[in-house]
C-alpha cells in the first residue's frame, strides 16, 4: 500500500532531488521537525520511491528503549544483506560483524569497534558495485551509540551511488546533536525542515485517517491548537465530540486520552512492550504471564486504535510518543516490577543487566555482577559506549569503586569521551585507593595525554605509574613500553634505552608473549633512534610473537616496527611493502588514528624513493583523516608531510603555510621528533631556494640536539644533516660542516649505512671544493655516487650528480660536466622538482663554452652577478658556487667591464630588472 503524503509538495520535491543526487555520488538528507509533524511519512515516501527506481534500501526504525542495546540498529541495517556479501569480507571484518550481531561464540576474542565500522563500510561499497544504496534511519536521536559510531565512520568515507536518509526530532525534549553525521564533502549534506501543515492539508489527513469530516469552525480550532502538527491534530480530532473540542493540556494528556479506552490487561501488555528493548509478542506474553494469542487478544482494541501494530512477531507502537507516554504514565513501582520480569526473560547480557538496574533503587551483589559482566560482554563485542552506560548504572546503584571507575574511564576513552574519562581517573588518584589501582589509573591517564597532545604530561604520569606498580611485573612491562615510546619522542634517549630493556626483562619474567613482542619490537625502534643499530634476530623474534588480533595501538606492534626498521636503514622497497600490509590490517580494523600514523611514515618512504606523486596523494589523504580526529598531533604530522611534498614540488607558499600550522603544536606537545621533522622540512625548502642563512636558522637547533647524541644518525633522526652541511659550507662555516661530515662517515662505517656514507661523501666533496682542492673533491663525489648504487633514493643521487657536474666544470672538463649535469637535470625534471631543475639548468649553462659577445654575460658571469647584486659578499658567493673568492673577483671585473659600471650599487640597479629569482623561476616552470 503506497504511503500517502498530503500537503507536502515542496518536501517531496526535495526528497526526489536528493534521491537523484544520491544516484551519482554520496549524499545525505536529514528530515527534521517536531514529534508527530510527519517526518516518518516523508521517510517512508522516500523509501518507496527509492525501491521503485531499483535502489537497495538498508533501513532501521529506532526506538528509545533500544538505544542501550549495542549495535541494535546496525543489525537491522544488515538484516537483509545476503550471506555471500558478508562472507566475502576480510576475516577481521567478518568476525567483527559476527560478534556484534551475536553470531560469535563467547570464547571469541574482543572486537575492536573500528573493525565493525570498517566492515559496514565494506558491505556498503560492495552493494554499490551492483546497485544504488539508500541507508535509511528513522528517529536518528534514538540511534544506539554503537551503531551511530559505525554510521559516522562510514558516512565520511562513502563513494559511489549511495544516500543517507534520516529523520530527527528537533523539539527541545528530544533534540540531538548529529554533527557527527558528516559526508565526504560538506555540500553533500542537506536538511529538510518539516513545518506545520495548512488547514486544508490537516483536514485531508483527518478525513483519510479517521474517515470523518469535521466542520470548518472545529477544524480551525484544531489547527490553532495543534499548530499544524498532524499527530496533535489527529489526537484532537479523535477527542472531538458533537459538543465541540475538549482541549488537552499537553501531548501527555493527549496520550492519556488516547489510552483511556484501553483496559488494565492491555495496559499491562503495553507497559511490557514499552519497557522491552525490542518487544515481540512472545516477550510480552512471558512478561505478563500470558500466551502469544492472549497478548494479541488483549491488544486488539489498541491495534484497532492505532496504538500498536505488528511486523511479523515484532510489536511496534504506532508512534514512539505513545511508548514514552505508556512508560511515563505507569507508577514507578509498576515499572520496576516489569523490568524485573523482563530481566528473567531476556538473554542478551546488556538488556538483562539494564532491566535489573531499572528494577531496583539500590544495587545488590547480583545486579552489580550482572552489570559488570554485561559491560565486559559489550566491550568484547566492540561496543564501548554501551559498556560505559552499563557501568554508569552500577555507579548510580551504589557500586562506585575505583576499579569500576577505571574500567568505565577506559570505555569512555575508547568511545571518544576522553574529557570525562580524565575526570574519573583524576578522581580515582585523588582518593588514593592503593598503589596498584593508582598505577592503572596513571597509565590510562598517560594514554589520554598522548592523544591530547602532551607527551611531557604523559611521561610524568607514566613515571608516577611506574613508581606505584612495585612488583607487578606485567603491569610494569606495559608501563615501561609506553614510557620508552614517549621518552624517545621527547629526546630522553638514555632513559628510553634503559626502560625498554627493563620492559623486555619483566615481560620474559612473567612469560607473557603479547607484552614481550611489544617490548622487543619497541627495543628495535629505540635502538635505531639512539644509534645502536638494528638487531635482526630480536626483530624476527618480536614479529614471530606478535598477535595480529591484539588490540594494542599500532605504534606498539612489531609488524610496524619491522617496517620502520626497513625504512630507516635504507631498505625502502621492503619498507613500502611492509607499511602497505600494516595499513591494510588497520583499514580492516577501522583504526582511525593508526591510519594517520602509518600515512606519515608511508609519505616519508615515498619521498625518499622520489615517488613524489604518491607522496602527495598520501599527504592529502592523511590531512583528510587527521581533520576527523581530535588532538593536534595527527594534523601536525599530516601537514608536515604535505609541506615536504610541496617543498619538493616547488610550491613555496603552500609549504610555508602548512609548516606554520604544524610546528607550534609539535613544540607544545614536547615531541622533539615531530618538531624536528617540521623544522627539517623548512630547512630543505630554504636550501632548495638557495637561502642558506635562512636554512640554518631552522636547522641549527637540530644540529645542536644531534651533537648531544652523535651516534643517533639513522635517516629518520638525521635526515636534515646533508642540508645543514650544504648550508654551513655556503655561508663559510667549514668547521661546523666538517663536524657533521665526520659524524656521518663514522656512523656510516660503523653501521654500514649507504645513506650516511653517500651523504658524507657529498658533504666532504663540498668542503674540499670550498678549500680549492678540486681533484680531491671530485674523488669524494665519485665515492658518494658508488654508495648511491646501494641506496634506492634517486633524488639524493641526482643531488650528488649535480655537485659532481659542478666540480667537473670547475676543473674545466666541460664535456664531462655537461654529461653529468644533463643526467641530473633530466632526473629533477622527471621527479617534478623545479627548483632543483633550475639549479641543474643554470649549471649546465655555465658548462657551455661557446662564443659570447663582448657585451653579453656568460652563464657563469650572470650567476655571479645575480648573487653579488643580491647583497652577498664575495666570500659568500664563492661558497654558494663552490669557487674561490679570487674567481668571484675576476668574474665581477669582467661583469663591470661588459656592463660599463663601476660599483655594486650600479650592479644592483642594473641587475634589478634582469636577476633570475630562483623562487619565482621554480613556480613559473612548475
Amino acid at each position: 500500500m503506497a504511503t500517502e503524503v498530503v500537503g507536502r509538495e515542496a518536501e517531496t520535491a526535495q526528497i526526489v532531488d536528493f534521491l537523484d543526487a544520491a544516484a551519482a555520488a554520496p549524499t545525505s538528507l536529514v528530515i527534521e521537525g517536531d514529534a508527530g509533524i510527519g517526518k516518518t511519512t516523508l521517510w517512508l515516501f522516500a523509501i518507496e520511491r527509492a525501491r521503485q527506481s531499483g535502489c537497495r534500501v538498508l533501513g532501521t526504525r529506532t526506538a528509545h528503549a533500544e538505544s542501550v542495546l549495542a549495535y541494535a540498529s546496525l543489525t537491522d541495517l544488515l538484516s537483509g544483506v545476503e550471506p555471500a556479501v558478508l562472507a566475502d569480507l576480510p576475516a577481521p571484518q567478518r568476525l567483527a560483524l559476527d560478534r556484534v550481531t551475536l553470531l560469535g561464540g563467547p570464547e571469541d576474542s574482543p572486537t575492536d569497534p573500528r573493525a565493525v565500522a570498517a566492515a559496514f563500510l565494506s558491505v556498503v561499497k560492495r552493494l554499490t558495485g551492483s546497485s544504488r544504496v539508500l541507508i535509511a534511519i528513522d528517529d536518528l536521536q534514538w540511534l544506539d551509540p554503537s551503531s551511530a559510531a559505525v554510521i559516522a565512520f562510514a558516512a565520511r568515507r562513502l563513494s559511489g551511488p549511495v544516500g543517507v536518509l534520516a529523520t530527527l526530532r528537533s523539539d527541545a525534549a528530544d533534540a540531538a546533536d548529529v554533527s557527527w553525521l558528516r559526508m565526504p564533502w560538506p555540500d553533500a549534506a542537506s536538511r529538510l525542515a518539516v513545518g506545520p501543515l495548512s488547514l486544508g492539508a490537516l483536514h485531508a489527513v483527518i478525513v483519510r485517517r479517521l474517515g470523518r469530516s469535521l466542520p470548518r469552525p472545529l477544524m480551525v480550532h484544531i489547527n490553532e491548537i495543534s499548530g499544524g502538527n498532524p499527530l496533535y491534530a489527529l489526537e484532537l480530532a479523535r477527542a472531538a465530540t458533537d459538543e465541540g473540542l475538549h482541549m488537552p493540556r499537553s501531548l501527555a494528556e493527549l496520550v492519556r486520552r488516547r489510552l483511556a479506552g484501553v483496559n488494565a490487561d492491555a495496559r499491562d501488555a503495553l507497559l511490557a512492550a514499552a519497557c522491552a528493548g525490542a518487544p515481540t509478542v512472545d516477550i510480552v506474553a512471558r512478561a505478563t504471564d500470558s500466551t502469544a494469542t492472549g497478548v494479541v487478544d488483549r491488544l486488539a482494541d489498541a491495534e484497532a486504535m492505532g496504538i500498536v501494530c505488528y511486523e511479523g512477531r515484532r510489536l511496534r507502537f504506532g508512534h514512539p510518543v505513545l511508548a514514552a507516554g505508556v512508560y511515563a504514565d505507569a507508577a514507578p513501582a509498576q515499572r520496576r516490577a516489569m523490568h524485573r520480569s523482563l530481566a528473567a526473560i531476556v538473554e542478551e547480557p546488556e538488556l538483562r543487566a539494564r532491566h535489573l538496574a531499572l528494577a531496583t533503587t539500590t544495587g545488590d551483589r547480583d545486579t552489580l555482577h550482572a552489570l559488570d559482566a554485561a559491560a565486559e560482554s559489550a566491550g568484547k563485542r566492540g561496543a564501548p559506549v554501551a559498556a560505559a552506560e552499563l557501568l554508569d548504572f552500577a555507579l548510580e546503584l551504589g557500586g562506585d569503586t575505583p576499579e569500576r571507575r577505571i574500567r568505565l574511564a577506559g570505555f569512555l576513552f575508547d568511545s571518544g569521551n576522553s574529557a570525562r574519562a580524565r575526570r574519573l581517573l583524576e578522581e580515582v588518584v585523588a582518593r588514593d585507593p592503593g598503589r596498584g589501582v593508582c598505577a592503572e589509573a596513571f597509565g590510562l591517564l598517560a594514554v589520554i595525554s598522548q592523544l591530547e597532545g602532551s607527551l611531557l604530561t604523559a611521561a610524568d604520569e607514566l613515571s608516577r605509574a611506574l613508581e606505584l606498580a612495585e612488583d607487578d611485573l606485567a603491569l610494569r612491562a606495559r608501563i615501561l613500553v609506553s614510557l620508552a615510546w614517549v621518552q624517545i619522542h621527547i629526546g630522553d634517549l638514555a632513559a628510553s634505552v634503559r626502560n625498554i630493556s627493563d620492559a623486555a626483562a619483566d615481560a620474559r619474567a612473567v612469560d607473557d608473549p603479547h607484552i614481550l613482542s611489544q617490548a622487543l619490537g619497541m627495543k628495535i625502534v629505540v635502538g635505531l633512534l639512539s644509534g645502536s643499530g638494528c638487531d635482526d634476530e630480536i626483530l624476527w623474534r618480536a614479529t614471530e610473537l606478535e598477535s595480529h588480533e591484539s588490540p594494542a595501538p599500532v605504534m606498539f606492534r612489531p609488524s610496524l616496527h619491522a617496517a620502520l626498521a626497513h625504512a630507516w636503514t635504507g631498505r625502502l622497497d621492503a619498507a613500502q611493502d611492509a607499511l602497505l600490509t600494516v595499513r591494510q590490517r588497520s583499514i580492516e580494523r577501522g583504526e582511525e588514528s593508526a591510519l594517520v600514523f602509518i600515512a606519515y611514515h608511508e609519505g616519508l618512504t615515498a619521498i625518499w624513493r622520489a615517488a613524489f606523486g604518491d607522496a602527495a596523494l598520501i599527504a592529502e589523504n592523511a590531512v583528510q583523516l587527521a581533520s576527523q580526529l581530535d588532538g593536534p598531533l595527527p594534523m601536525s604530522a599530516a601537514l608536515t608531510i604535505r609541506a615536504l611534498t610541496a617543498a619538493y614540488a616547488g610550491h613555496e607558499d603552500g609549504a610555508r603555510r602548512d609548516l606554520q600550522r604544524a610546528i607550534e603544536p609539535t613544540r607544545d606537545c614536547g615531541s622533539e621528533l615531530l618538531a624536528g621533522w617540521s623544522m627539517a622540512a623548512l630547512g630543505f625548502l630554504e636550501v632548495s631556494l638557495g637561502r642558506h642563512h635562512a636554512a640554518l636558522t631552522a636547522l641549527e637547533p637540530l644540529v645542536d640536539r644531534l651533537s648531544a647524541h652523535p651516534e643517533a644518525a639513522e635517516i629518520f633522526a638525521a635526515w636534515f644533516v646533508p642540508d645543514a652541511v650544504e648550508s654551513f659550507v655556503a655561508v663559510g662555516r667549514a668547521a661546523d660542516a666538517e663536524a657533521l661530515v665526520d659524524m656521518l662517515e663514522r656512523n656510516g662505517r660503523r653501521l654500514d649505512r649507504p645513506w650516511m656514507l653517500a651523504s658524507a661523501g657529498r658533504g666532504r666533496a663540498m668542503l674540499l671544493a670550498a678549500g680549492g682542492e678540486l681533484d680531491a673533491a671530485a674523488d669524494a663525489a665519485d665515492r658518494a655516487l658508488i654508495e648511491h648504487r646501494r641506496l634506492p633514493m634517486p633524488f639524493e643521487r641526482a643531488r650528488t650528480q649535480l655537485l659532481a657536474g659542478q666540480l667537473e666544470r670547475r676543473r674545466r672538463r666541460n664535456h664531462t660536466a655537461a654529461t653529468g649535469l644533463r643526467q641530473a637535470l633530466q632526473a629533477f625534471e622527471d621527479f617534478g622538482t623545479p627548483l632543483w631543475a633550475h639549479r641543474a639548468r643554470t649549471e649546465l649553462g655555465r658548462a657551455n663554452v661557446g662564443h659570447h659577445s663582448a657585451g653579453t654575460l656568460t652563464p657563469s658571469e650572470q650567476r655571479v652577478a645575480e648573487l653579488a647584486a643580491s647583497g652577498m659578499t664575495n666570500r659568500e658567493v664563492a661558497a654558494a658556487l663552490f669557487i674561490s673568492p679570487k674567481t668571484v673577483e675576476a668574474n665581477l671585473a669582467r661583469v663591470y667591464r661588459k656592463l660599463g659600471i663601476r660599483s655594486r650599487a650600479e650592479l644592483g640597479r642594473h641587475m634589478g630588472g634582469n636577476t633570475v629569482n630562483p623562487r619565482s623561476q621554480g613556480r613559473d616552470s612548475w
